[in-house]
């Protein structure tokens, strides 16, 4: 067996992104939400459905709705001797340390509201992404007293945000990764709550998206919907609270819904094999021998050919690492030359 030694220009490292559909059924936007008839109603999280499971005994929850409240309003204590352990305070809670990675610093969603005590959470479902969210295809339509379209900036920043759950940008008023031109009339009393980039946060590598509920409850006047949300103390209002947002996204499904693609980032190894004039014109194969020694084939003393089927690479100590198989055989002989690119996914 004869190798040919592969060389450092030899290896070509390359990078494609590969964007696909988020949704089931290769849906490019949900313009229609559903939730189950066996969802319980105060549960923390609502999951959220892009056909009727009723009906459809296959579909799949495509993203969850929750709402986190740093002092726990909203919801009853899981335990009555220990006010303020409830649902909407773990929720806040969690999500603010996976986040800011710790449990002190509240969410920051810019001027005038760097300690926000809520939020909504909208949980993209991780079976239907497999790496992360595609920044410039977002789009989520809500309805209340108005309307607005929110994407994020990921067009407008040149410099990236980083925090502990990845990248995060900032959720404005727009469309596909642009913010809108068109400011909003606002006041000192609602400063930072039109789109400059309040509505939320956005964080592609964890499928996660935050809402500010203090920008989505403003009238339309001033950029929200006047949304309203029952967060009163000790009281088991999540099933409202969650219906509150579902019921702004299904108002808004006709005005473009909720668009979102995914994004997987694949890596590839590109080797380059060689084959001089002088190289792989014999074969090696001992079935061109008879068993007395003579050769089947006497024409290809003089004018020798092989058929290059397969391309085997092997490391230093000749232990075989990988085997590329061509589409179809090809030729070789004194008078020809191959180039063959093996492509290595990973």
């Amino acid at each position: 067996m004869s190798f040919i030694p592969l060389n450092n220009e030899d290896f070509v490292v390359s990078s494609d992104s590969i964007v696909s559909t988020l949704w089931s059924n290769n849906q490019t936007a949900l313009t229609s939400y559903f939730t189950s008839s066996t969802a319980i109603t105060n549960n923390a999280y609502l999951p959220v459905y892009g056909q009727n499971p009723n009906t459809f005994t296959s579909a799949l929850p495509q993203f969850s709705i929750a709402y986190g409240q740093v002092n726990g309003s909203g919801s009853a204590p899981l335990n009555s001797s220990i006010p303020g352990i409830s649902p909407t305070r773990i929720t806040y809670g969690q999500f603010r340390t996976l986040i800011n990675g710790d449990e002190n610093t509240n969410i920051n969603f810019g001027t005038g509201n760097n300690n926000s005590p809520d939020f909504y959470v909208i949980n993209i479902n991780r079976a239907n992404y497999k790496e992360k969210l595609f920044l410039g295809t977002f789009n989520l339509a809500l309805s209340g007293s108005g309307l607005i379209n929110l994407t994020n900036n990921s067009n407008n920043v040149t410099t990236l945000t980083y925090c502990d759950a990845g990248r995060v940008f900032d959720i404005v008023s727009g469309s596909n990764g642009s913010a809108t031109t068109s400011i909003p009339p606002s006041s000192s009393a609602i400063a930072g709550y039109t789109n400059s980039g309040s509505y939320g946060k956005f964080l592609p590598d964890v499928g996660l998206i935050l809402l500010n509920t203090r920008a989505l409850t403003l009238s339309s006047s001033f950029g929200g919907i006047q949304l309203s949300i029952p967060t009163a103390s000790n009281s088991n209002n999540l099933g409202l609270i969650n219906s509150a947002l579902f019921g702004a996204m299904s108002r808004a499904g006709g005005n473009g819904g909720f668009a979102l693609n995914s994004e997987e980032t694949i890596t590839s190894d590109y080797i380059f094999v060689r084959i001089k004039n002088n190289d792989f014109n014999y074969t090696t194969n001992p079935s061109m021998i008879s068993g007395s020694g003579d050769f089947y084939y006497p024409t290809l003393v003089n004018n020798p050919q092989t058929f290059i089927t397969t391309v085997g690479m092997y490391n230093t100590n000749n232990e075989l690492l990988a085997v590329a198989k061509l589409s179809k055989p090809l030729p070789k002989d004194f008078t020809k030359e191959a180039l063959i690119r093996v492509k290595l996914d990973f």
